[in-house]
C-alpha cells in the first residue's frame, strides 16, 4: 500500500528533448517533492529521479518513493526560471554545469535506466584514483586505490616499503569510499 502517491519523476515527458539550460538545485533536507511540486505550478521543466522503498510492518507492506539523489532536483530554464526556482524557499544553492551535453548524456542515461524498471538503488560516488575499503566477499577489509584498466575496476594494493602493488579485479557494488573529498568541478 504506497504510503503517497507517486509523484512524477519528469515534467514534462519531453524534458530530456528539450534544448535549455540544465541547473541543478541543492536544497534543504527532505525537500526534493515539495521543489518539484513548485516547479511543475510555475511550469518550470524538472527531473527528479525516485526509487521504490517498501518497508513491512505489523503484516503490511507499505510503499513510498524516495529521491535517488537525496538534496537535489535537476530542473531546465532559462535563468529568469533559475530565478523563479529560487523563489520556493527550499533552495540552498543552484549549480550550473560546465558542461552541458555531459550532464545532458548522464541524466539522459539515468532516465532510460528508470524506464527499465531497473532497481537502482544510491551508490557512493567513486572515480579511479579513491581509495576505497572492500565491504563484503573474500577480501572484506582490504583498502587500496581504485583504477580503472581496460573498462574494468581493479583495486590497487601496495606494499609502500618496497614500492611494489598487486591489482585485484573488483566489483563497483563491494567497496566504499574510505574518506570524502570534495567534488569541485
Amino acid at each position: 500500500m504506497p504510503i503517497l502517491k507517486r509523484e512524477p519523476d519528469a515534467f514534462p515527458e519531453s524534458i530530456f528533448e528539450m534544448t535549455s539550460p540544465w541547473w541543478v538545485a541543492h536544497l534543504r533536507s527532505r525537500q526534493e517533492k515539495v521543489l518539484a511540486r513548485y516547479l511543475r505550478d510555475h511550469q518550470i521543466p524538472f527531473y527528479l529521479p525516485q526509487m521504490e522503498k517498501r518497508i513491512r510492518r505489523s503484516g503490511r507492506t507499505f510503499v513510498s518513493y524516495l529521491p535517488l539523489f537525496a538534496g537535489y532536483v535537476f530542473f531546465r530554464g532559462s535563468r529568469d526560471e533559475r530565478l523563479r526556482a529560487l523563489k520556493s524557499d527550499v533552495i540552498v544553492n543552484i549549480l550550473e554545469p560546465s558542461d552541458q551535453a555531459e550532464i545532458a548524456q548522464e541524466l539522459n542515461q539515468l532516465h532510460r535506466l528508470q524506464l527499465t524498471d531497473a532497481q537502482l538503488k544510491p551508490h557512493p560516488f567513486i572515480e579511479p584514483g579513491d581509495t576505497v575499503l572492500i565491504t563484503e566477499g573474500a577480501f572484506e577489509g582490504y583498502r587500496g586505490v581504485v583504477v580503472k584498466e581496460k573498462g574494468t575496476m581493479r583495486l590497487i594494493v601496495s606494499v609502500s616499503l618496497i614500492r611494489q602493488s598487486v591489482a585485484l579485479e573488483i566489483d563497483r557494488e563491494s567497496i566504499r569510499p574510505t574518506a570524502t573529498r570534495p567534488r569541485v568541478r
